[in-house]
Order: C-alpha cells, then sequence, then structure tokens
C-alpha cells in the first residue's frame, strides 16, 4: 500500500469530496474563491471553486450550482452531512477572491473577487460555520491543497511563497 496520498482536482466553478488521506486542490483562483468546509475528527473534507457571487445572477434556469457561492456552498454543506460530518464539527477555510484588475469605474458589477468573498462568508455564517482561517482579497492568484489528514490548507500565490494555514 502505497503511503501516498491521493490529489483530487477541483476544476473550475466544480464542488469535490475528500476523504482521509487524499487531499484537494484547484488552481487558477484570481477573483474566483476556493472554500473548505471540513469535519476534523472525522477527517473529512470538501472543496468548491466558486466563481461568482449568487445563481440570481444566472441567465437560464438550468444552472452550475457550483458556479455560484450560494448554492454550491449550500451543495457542499449537503455533501459533508451526507457523508457522516456532524455540523457542529464543521470548520471552513478559504482563499482567493482577488482584484486582478483595476477599474476606473467604481462600478460594483467589476467587483468579483470582493463580491465573492462577501457572499462565501454570508453563506458560511447562515449555515453557522466558523471560518478558522482565509487568505483573500490582494491582487495575486492562487493555488490551495487541502490535507484531509492534518486539516491544513496550503496557499501558493504567484511570485510568493506559499503558506499553511
Amino acid at each position: 500500500m502505497s503511503s501516498v496520498a491521493r490529489l483530487i482536482k477541483v476544476g473550475i466553478a466544480d464542488v469535490k469530496m475528500a476523504k482521509s488521506p487524499e487531499k484537494l486542490r484547484t488552481s487558477g483562483l484570481g477573483s474566483c474563491v476556493g472554500v473548505v468546509l471540513y469535519d476534523e475528527t472525522l477527517k473529512v473534507a470538501g472543496m468548491a471553486h466558486v466563481m461568482l457571487p449568487e445563481s440570481a445572477m444566472a441567465k437560464s434556469g438550468d444552472i452550475n450550482r457550483a458556479k455560484y457561492a450560494d448554492t454550491a456552498i449550500e451543495d457542499l454543506f449537503q455533501s459533508m452531512m451526507g457523508l457522516g460530518a456532524l455540523k457542529f464539527r464543521l470548520r471552513a477555510k478559504m482563499a482567493g477572491g482577488a482584484q486582478m484588475f483595476q477599474f476606473t469605474s467604481g462600478r460594483d458589477l467589476m467587483r468579483v473577487g470582493p463580491r465573492n468573498i462577501e457572499a462565501v462568508k454570508q453563506k458560511l455564517f447562515e449555515l453557522g460555520i466558523p471560518v478558522t482561517a482565509e487568505d483573500t482579497g490582494g491582487s495575486s492568484g492562487r493555488t490551495i491543497v487541502f490535507d484531509t489528514d492534518t486539516s491544513q490548507l496550503q496557499v501558493k500565490k504567484v511570485g510568493q511563497k506559499e503558506e499553511m494555514m
């Protein structure tokens, strides 16, 4: 039996689950936010790569629920419960939500990163899930890896040293 943990890649507008010793990874977090829900006791976790703040922004009825903060986190929460996680043990870590471009107009629509951060925090608050660590905002893209064994979130920012949270 190999001791190398399997790496589960989470795409853009995607939600995936993992159990120890697996790791979850997503890259390309610019204005997108990577959200991890985890149950440290059970050693299970889920990750969502959120692109936009709310599903009400969708143009059609048939939407990718993983694309939006409100629906992706709801689905992530339900999946965690399905794996046997207990709500009172759930914790969240998040990264991303950068403002990748500077706009001269102060239009709120252009503030995708900050709006994603706000929407993720609002949904986690509604579900009663505390955020134990975050690396959000700024102007750098990120790649994150969550280790189900240690509950550590590794954050790699372009041109900077990686951090563990």
